[in-house]
């Protein structure tokens, strides 16, 4: 499929846990039918699961995949202060074993508090990691542009941020600044925690153990991972909205995922896929057309309608 197959990866959240019940099974199903259908980048986290994803993540490795993890998550309180040496080592060692590498492709600080974006020390650190073996590269993964902001001024390789058609504001004030600093951004939540494939409803429950029941204002992290932070009213009508601009014979997920691949700073975006259906669902995005500027607008006009005063100024 080419170069944007390669830019799809797979979001591997879900297959660790927090989104309901998993099947491992199915989950590396999923995981051998992205990379069967070109998929070149695999993005997990040590908390996933206690580990869960990055285990199964390791056991489909392939050359020419880049399998990108994250810590940071596992302090009780997230403190700049807890971000130190011994805890990086433990962290990183724990990933290595998990996923069954000598070296991390791509380790992403995750989410951590906005000072660390200053601290000398932990990128110090990070540097040696790099100098040692341990990584061969390291990112961040944000919440805020404020953050992502901060970021640009460490040498760092990425920035994992949500983006999608509930979350505009990157393309505005941050995808130029990381392009002219060759940094990459890897679009993560692009389906707005399922928002975005319009098959949820007004009547749709999650379980107990899904974050789109038990983060729903943020109780456990923040609530911008859910349902992008925007309110399910504003969201269902929005959804309404963009229906009309899907093309025929696709589905709205996939509309969704090929307006983020319109944006050419998008390195990577990372949907989530429990099954092989839903992976070749996802990649079927890369046959349509992108979107004509009149589509670009609409959707420009319906995020400024709909979703805009909710999220723009907070993320």
């Amino acid at each position: 499929m080419g170069r944007m197959t390669s830019r799809v990866g797979f979001g591997a959240w879900a297959i660790g846990g927090s989104w309901g019940a998993v099947d491992d099974g199915a989950s590396l199903g999923a995981l051998r039918r992205a990379l069967d259908l070109g998929c070149a980048f695999i993005d997990t986290a040590d908390v996933y699961g206690d580990g869960r994803s990055e285990r199964l993540v390791g056991q489909v490795k392939r050359p020419g995949l880049t399998i990108a993890t994250k810590a940071g998550r596992r302090l009780p309180k997230q403190a700049v202060e807890g971000y130190t040496r011994e805890n990086l080592i433990a962290w990183t060692d724990r990933s290595r074993a998990n996923l069954e590498v000598e070296t991390l492709d791509l380790l992403q600080l995750h989410c951590p508090p906005t000072d660390l974006y200053r601290s000398d020390r932990v990128f110090r650190i990070l540097d040696d990691f790099v100098k040692e073996g341990r990584i061969r590269r390291y990112g961040v993964s944000v919440e805020t542009i404020e953050e992502a902001g901060l970021a640009l001024e460490r040498p760092i390789a990425s920035i994992q941020i949500i983006f999608n058609l509930f979350r505009q504001r990157p393309a505005e004030e941050l995808f130029g600044r990381a392009k002219r600093r060759g940094v990459e951004i890897i679009a993560r939540v692009p389906l707005a925690s399922g928002l975005l494939t319009g098959r949820i409803t007004p009547e749709t429950t999650c379980p107990a153990d899904d974050h789109r029941a038990f983060n729903r204002r943020g109780e456990a992290f923040d609530v911008g991972e859910t349902f992008s932070g925007v309110p399910l009213e504003a969201a269902f009508q929005a959804v309404e909205a963009l229906r009309p601009l899907v093309p025929p014979g696709a589905t709205m997920a996939q509309f969704a995922l090929r307006w983020i691949l319109a944006h050419d700073a998008v390195t990577w975006v990372i949907p989530g896929g429990r099954s092989a259906a839903q992976v070749e669902d996802n990649l079927r995005a890369v046959a349509l057309p992108p979107p004509d500027a009149a589509t670009l607008r609409a959707c420009r006009e319906i995020y400024d309608r709909h979703i805009r005063p909710h999220v723009h100024a907070r993320w």
